[in-house]
């Protein structure tokens, strides 16, 4: 597997680190791979909250891979592929642990959506956002109830029809995409290390309950973001959506 996931547990903190050579993208091996260690650390008994980060200090994550969306060619595979981001969106609702997404940098559609799927985000200054799926003429339709969820049917609609467009950590504190936002890595870490740790003290059976009740009226969803991903899945295959990705590839 090109780029790696890993999974460290110290002081009862589960830390979940995701990367990818390509600016930390998400292809199918890495999706599969988050989802399940999502999943295997909400059942490990040894940690009591989560933390998810990509590796290096830039680009948080940047969505996609372009490589493996172009070279889809039936509707099989594209729905596997969006069925990627919907299994780790999935995950994540489901983890009976509180999650914290730590973004240093950029973050684009599928990273978005992962920044959003989390309990607790924190973010630099640097971490401006962007869903640029219809500029490659797909849509952010798999990420979307999460970005809806964390912020709001304007904040959604905003960055999914500006699809070109990077908004500021800023803006995306205002619209409770990130908690808090920091002016360095290390201010950032700083505070998600006392979060994570004040957790670990809280009782897990109450924030096992704070989880369920902040993700209340999301059980349809396994239905959802399979529909979405299905939505993904047949437009991938247009010629506009193909020579589109090859625009953004040559750039």
């Amino acid at each position: 597997m090109q780029g790696s996931v890993t999974l460290e547990i110290k002081n009862n903190i589960g830390t979940i680190v995701f990367f990818h050579p390509q600016s930390n993208s998400l292809p199918s091996e890495i999706l599969n791979k988050l989802a399940s260690t999502i999943s295997q650390a909400g059942t490990n008994d040894e940690i009591k909250v989560v933390i998810i980060k990509s590796k290096g200090d830039r680009a948080f994550c940047a969505g996609a891979s372009f490589d493996e969306l172009s070279s889809i060619d039936n509707f099989s595979d594209g729905k596997k592929f969006f069925m990627g981001f919907a299994n780790v969106i999935n995950a994540c609702r489901k983890c009976p642990k509180l999650i914290i997404c730590r973004v240093q940098g950029k973050a684009v559609g599928g990273g978005v959506g992962l920044a959003c799927a989390g309990d607790y985000c924190l973010a630099t200054r640097f971490a401006s956002v962007k869903l640029s799926e219809l500029a490659v003429g797909i849509g952010p339709f798999v990420v979307g109830p999460a970005v809806e969820k964390k912020s709001s049917v304007s904040a959604y609609s905003t960055l999914s029809i500006n699809a070109t467009k990077w908004f500021t950590a800023s803006w995306a504190r205002e619209k409770g995409i990130y908690s808090e936002v920091y002016d360095t890595n290390e201010e950032m870490d700083q505070e998600i290390n006392k979060l994570a740790e004040n957790l670990t003290n809280s009782n897990p059976e109450a924030m096992k309950k704070l989880k369920e009740a902040i993700w209340s009226n999301t059980d349809h969803w396994d239905e959802l973001l399979e529909k979405r991903a299905e939505y993904s899945g047949q437009l991938v295959l247009s010629d506009f959506t193909k020579n589109a990705i090859a625009r953004f590839k040559s750039k």
